[in-house]
């Protein structure tokens, strides 16, 4: 039985929930799925093209992201078709015509300033803006038939349309504008015309099945079309993009094959103007012709010629033992330069852009040909001797770079000559420049400390050889050597019997002996000892003469006494003397020379620039500094220390002549000379070989080569100043000496007898009164001053005027403290005051034309206290203690006591001292 029950007619329905309460409990949820439009945006530059033109037509929204202009500029600037300044120029200029337009059309209308209640209910204007855009829409989509718009939207690959111009087809690159807002049509033209040989290309079997090259049937031609094919694959970034890409690069290494067999068969042949000049220019369009290049340069014919290949062992075999010649270089690069720039017009005829096939032909050159040239010269050069070494390094680097620079290079190479030129030649020298500048550097230190190893060795063995002449005599050598009071002392103490009545001994030092000068001395055992006079001019030990020493320039007599004293004397004047050649200009000449000759070759790289040409440049300075530190060091300031040394030693009491001055301070001043003019040659060299050619910039306090010239000077100026201070002190023992020596008592006290106790010595009898006519300077102030006058006037020019300034100033100290001091050793009558007077206006007139109004003052008041001595004490005592007195007289020079001092040096003092004193006390009452 069915269990279908049939419902009563007319009934009830069955009871339910009712449908309204079912839909209000069910809930409404969108499950739809959301992504970011980040993300969306992201994802559409992976699409196709052909997908992103559906995805614009699926809502306004997804069309706004598709045509972003930002999308379409990132395409074309992965292509390089994309130019940013053009793109900002030309959005200015439509910027600039909008602004234009919108204030003619102001002028038109007479718009201005409205009332507020107008309205406009048509503007004419706005409606002709809106024709014209709408105008030049439709013009731009009828332009872009081409492009997307026009396209058929399929799965497959957009297909090739046959009426299209294939001229256009190939131009299509070239004439794509930056335009901001038109990149997606710009793209949309390149795509329309390329993306079908592209999309083709990537499904074809062979390399026949391609439609390139159906369509384009000479090789120019389809070249240009896959040159353009591979710079349109940069913008697939679709699925398969590097599929497409590798299938692309196949088909072109497949025709640049074919294109390169052909280029090669015309080489064979040498047929410039045909088949090698077609072809060149096909691999040129295709991808630059690198390939095409890199076959004319590695199968040329230059590389095995015989007539360029020279063999670099010339230039040592034709020059003489431990030398080299580069005449034989000179003319190798004579020869390969003709072949060369024969090349370069053959490369010009063949290759449509000959600069970079003549330069890489040129580096080919560089590396086959000139390397192999000079490489083993240098290596061969090295091994037998540096400096012929460095002769051919710097030699050849000027001819290897004159080479560059002169070679004819094609239109459009010429440009950048000088930088190619100095790239090749840096590549030539760059493995030799490190051992070259550390070896230059080293050749000079050697040869300059071997030439001042040389002076010394000689002049060491002059000195030897002058004291083995002086004391061939004797045998306890080595111990008078050793102790020269020894050897006094045994000819002192020698029984007074067998010391000869002739011997001469300075007066007032019993134990001093006379020191041969420019006349004979008689020795202590009789006999005579002619000494040699000195040279006016310093003179330098010749480095060119022999191991032995120069007898024509050493103080040597022609017989050597036989008195040991004698012997001593005689050796330490001649030690002495020496003091004008402790150092020698020749030496500084040489050396100067030398690191001249050594800068001149490093010099010339410093042009390469870059870190090669600074390392250079600091081995120029190097070697200036080594030169200063040997110039100085080794050999200037030595040779004033053993001056300063031998000033010294001086004692004028051993020194029978005086009337030359001080001898050892005139050579001391004379080797300042010599100092002076080294130390200009040093700041000339440095001038001309340094600053000039910009080597070295005087104006950094921190150059190298500026910080060792300061230090040289300075340690010039040292030096000079410790000698010039030694010098002062032997030229105020000199003074002292003629003071107590020469001035006779009765010069300031005629009335002076045998017996006064005052004297050094014995004197003759007193002297008659002056006469009218004898009042002048006395002889011994007159020494003195020509003394002090010629040696000062000997340094003007040799140093600098502060050190001038400071020398006259000390010098005029030190002359007014002997003056005083010999003053106060004197007695002084009333009748020799006049000669005292004398005496210090001389003194004042000398010292004013030292022009130190400080030193002035000082002799102004000495000048003034000899008017106490000629001031009648007997009858004027009370104008003597006022003078005694007045401190403001002498400008504070001389304190009341110490003038006091010197009144006591009055012949008559004692007879007026009670009366002088008793007036000083009167005026001590009156002051009180």
């Amino acid at each position: 039985m069915s269990n279908f029950r049939r419902a009563a007619p007319g009934g009830a329905p069955p009871p339910g929930p009712s449908i309204l309460k079912t839909l209000q409990a069910a809930e409404m949820i969108d499950t739809k799925p959301l992504l970011p439009a980040e993300i969306i945006a992201a994802i559409l530059d992976y699409l196709p093209v052909s997908d992103l033109m559906r995805f614009a037509r699926a809502s306004r929204r997804m069309r706004e992201m598709v045509y972003d202009d930002t999308r379409w500029v990132a395409r074309l600037r992965s292509m390089g078709c994309w130019d940013e300044v053009e793109a900002r120029r030309r959005f200015d200029d439509a910027m600039k015509r909008r602004r234009e337009q919108a204030s003619r059309a102001s002028v038109s209308t007479g718009a201005g300033p409205k009332p507020a209640m107008t309205t406009t209910l048509f503007d004419a204007s706005v409606e002709e803006e809106r024709r014209k855009a709408q105008q030049l829409q439709r013009q731009h989509v009828a332009d872009l038939q081409d492009g997307f718009e026009t396209m058929k939207i399929t799965g497959q690959a957009p297909t090739l349309a046959h009426s299209k111009d294939p001229e256009a087809l190939l131009a299509v690159i070239k004439s794509v504008q930056s335009v901001r807002g038109h990149a997606r049509q710009e793209y949309g033209r390149i795509y329309g015309a390329l993306a079908p040989f592209y999309f083709d290309l990537a499904q074809a079997k062979t390399h026949t099945d391609p439609i390139v090259f159906q369509v384009f049937r000479d090789p120019e031609r389809q070249a240009q079309m896959l040159s353009n094919l591979q710079v349109f694959s940069h913008s697939d970034w679709s699925q398969g993009w590097r599929q497409r890409e590798e299938k692309l690069s196949s088909m072109v290494s497949i025709f640049e094959s074919a294109v390169l067999r052909e280029f090669e068969q015309g080489y064979e042949f040498w047929d410039v103007d045909g088949r090698m000049k077609k072809y060149a220019g096909v691999l040129c369009i295709l991808n630059g012709g690198a390939a095409g290049i890199d076959l004319f340069v590695q199968k040329h014919p230059l590389f095995t010629d015989r007539a360029v290949l020279a063999n670099a062992m010339d230039c040592v075999n034709q020059a003489p033992a431990d030398t080299v010649t580069l005449e034989p270089s000179r003319r190798f690069f004579e020869v390969l330069a003709a072949k060369v720039d024969e090349q370069a017009e053959i490369i010009e005829r063949i290759f449509p852009e000959p600069s970079p096939v003549f330069w890489s032909f040129v580096d080919k050159v560089r590396e086959e040909i000139i390397m192999e040239y000079i490489t083993p010269l240098f290596d061969e050069t090295h091994e037998r001797s540096i400096p012929s070494y460095l002769k051919a390094v710097s030699g050849l680097f000027e001819q290897t770079l004159q080479f560059f620079r002169t070679l004819k290079a094609p239109k459009g190479a010429a440009a950048d000559q000088e930088a190619r030129a100095k790239e090749l030649v840096l590549k030539v020298f760059e493995p030799h420049l490190d051992l070259y500048l550390q070896d230059e550097l080293d050749t000079f230190t050697r040869q300059a400390e071997r030439e001042v190893g040389d002076w010394e060795k000689k002049l060491s063995a002059q000195d030897a050889s002058v004291e083995s002449f002086y004391m061939a005599n004797f045998n306890n050598r080595q111990a008078d050597k050793r102790d020269f009071l020894t050897s006094f002392k045994k000819v002192v103490m020698m029984p007074v019997s067998v010391l000869p009545t002739s011997l001469s001994l300075p007066l007032g030092s019993p134990f001093s002996s006379s020191k041969p000068a420019s006349s004979s001395t008689t020795a202590a055992n009789g006999n005579s000892l002619q000494a040699t006079p000195q040279p006016s001019r310093p003179h330098s030990p010749s480095l060119t003469a022999a191991n032995a020493p120069d007898r024509t320039s050493s103080p040597l007599p022609g017989k050597a006494p036989n008195d040991e004293l004698a012997a001593k004397a005689a050796l330490m004047t001649s030690r002495l003397e020496g003091i004008k050649s402790l150092f020698s200009i020749e030496v500084a000449l040489g050396l100067v020379h030398s690191a001249k000759a050594s800068l001149g070759r490093v010099a010339v790289f410093i042009q390469l620039g870059g870190q090669a040409g600074g390392e250079a440049r600091e081995q120029c300075e190097a070697i200036f500094v080594t030169l200063l530190r040997i110039l100085g060091g080794r050999h200037v300031k030595p040779g004033f220390d053993k001056a300063v040394a031998h000033l010294s030693q001086y004692n004028p009491r051993e020194v029978s002549q005086h009337e030359r001055g001080v001898a050892p301070l005139v050579t001391f001043i004379e080797l300042v000379n010599v100092g002076d003019l080294i130390s200009q040659m040093i700041d000339v060299f440095y001038e001309q070989q340094l600053a000039g050619p910009r080597i070295a910039d005087r104006n950094d306090f921190l150059d190298p080569a500026g910080l060792a010239k300061k230090k040289f000077e300075q340690m010039l100026d040292e030096s000079v100043a410790a000698g010039l201070n030694k010098g002062i002190d032997v030229l105020m023992d000199e003074v002292e000496y003629l003071c107590a020596t020469t001035q006779l008592p009765t010069d300031y006290n005629p009335s002076a007898t045998t017996s006064d106790p005052t004297s050094e010595k014995p004197v003759p009898a007193p002297a008659p009164p002056p006469r009218l006519d004898d009042i002048g300077p006395t002889p011994t102030a007159r020494r003195i001053r020509d003394l002090v006058e010629s040696h000062t006037k000997m340094l003007v020019g040799s140093t600098d005027k502060s050190m001038l300034d400071v020398f006259n100033g000390e010098v005029g100290l030190r002359l007014f403290a002997a003056v005083c001091k010999h003053l106060k050793r004197q007695r002084v009558s009333t009748e020799g005051a006049i000669k005292l007077i004398a005496d210090m206006n001389l003194y004042f007139d000398y010292v004013r034309t030292l022009k130190n109004a400080d030193l002035l003052a000082y002799f102004k008041a000495l000048r003034e206290l000899s008017q106490i001595y000629l001031i009648d004490a007997r009858s004027h005592a009370k104008e003597m203690a006022t003078i005694i007195a007045d401190s403001d007289r002498f400008s504070g020079v001389f304190r009341a006591e110490e003038v006091y001092e010197y009144a006591e040096r009055r012949a008559d003092w004692y007879q007026v001292k009670r009366d002088v004193e008793r007036a000083m006390y009167g005026l001590e009452c009156v002051v009180m």
